[in-house]
């Protein structure tokens, strides 16, 4: 039954996203149909999670120009997610464990719900409508984006669980458990200024940075023959 529902799970998530499949994907096998397998689960989570990082950068880069073209800035640069403990380069990310990694991907991305959210809401009341106008748009598809990756990761770790690839315990921690309340707060204070847009856009185009490549280096310690 539970094989049933992760093979559910996964079609939705895949027609959610839009994947291109060469036979229909159904969610029982019946002939002539597709069934999601880890390596179609992958593959689209990476390519999610490449595209999130170039709209951020996009993002992060337009609005550096337009708000702070001399480079003069000054902000915390101290990112909420800075008690999460992630590998700061492939040969370290490369050693944690398949459950390790997966728990740091899973972190990261249930750690910028809320803060996106935020950041969308408070560029949409913003009154400099020159530069809004452009970028709500690019605000409001990361702050979904974020919640359909994880949700996509999630999958595919319950797909590596049945399979027996890993532990049953990953998954298991609340994501706002991940990230000092205290970072939190800050988010959930009152309005924004273009200080904080900018520091959330540096921070986020960081973190979304290193899900993408932690994804890749997980998929090749699983799947190491695709692309590799």
């Amino acid at each position: 039954m539970k094989k049933v529902w992760l093979a559910v799970l996964s079609l939705a998530y895949l027609e959610l996203s839009m994947t291109v499949v060469t036979a229909p994907i159904c969610a029982y096998g019946q002939a002539r149909c597709h069934v999601p397998s880890l390596a179609d689960l992958f593959d689209r989570v990476i390519q999610q999670s490449s595209r999130m990082h170039g709209i951020s950068s996009d993002l992060h880069s337009e609005y550096e120009q337009y708000f702070f073209p001399r480079k003069n800035l000054v902000g915390k640069h101290k990112c909420h997610t800075y008690g999460i403990l992630t590998p700061d380069d492939k040969e370290n990310a490369q050693r944690l464990g398949r459950e390790q990694l997966t728990e740091v991907i899973l972190s990261l991305l249930g750690a910028w719900g809320d803060p996106l959210s935020q950041l969308y809401r408070s560029m949409s009341q913003d009154q400099n409508q020159d530069f809004n106008h452009h970028s709500n748009n690019k605000a409001l598809e990361i702050s979904d984006m974020v919640h359909e990756l994880r949700e996509g990761v999630a999958i595919m770790a319950e797909k590596m669980k049945l399979s027996g690839v890993l532990s049953n315990t990953v998954g298991s921690i609340a994501p706002e458990s991940a990230a000092p309340s205290s970072a939190f707060s800050f988010y959930k204070q009152g309005q924004l200024n273009s200080v904080d847009h900018h520091d959330l856009l540096h921070c986020f185009r960081r973190d979304s940075n290193k899900i993408k490549n932690y994804l890749r280096i997980l998929k090749c310690s699983i799947l190491p023959g695709l692309d590799c």
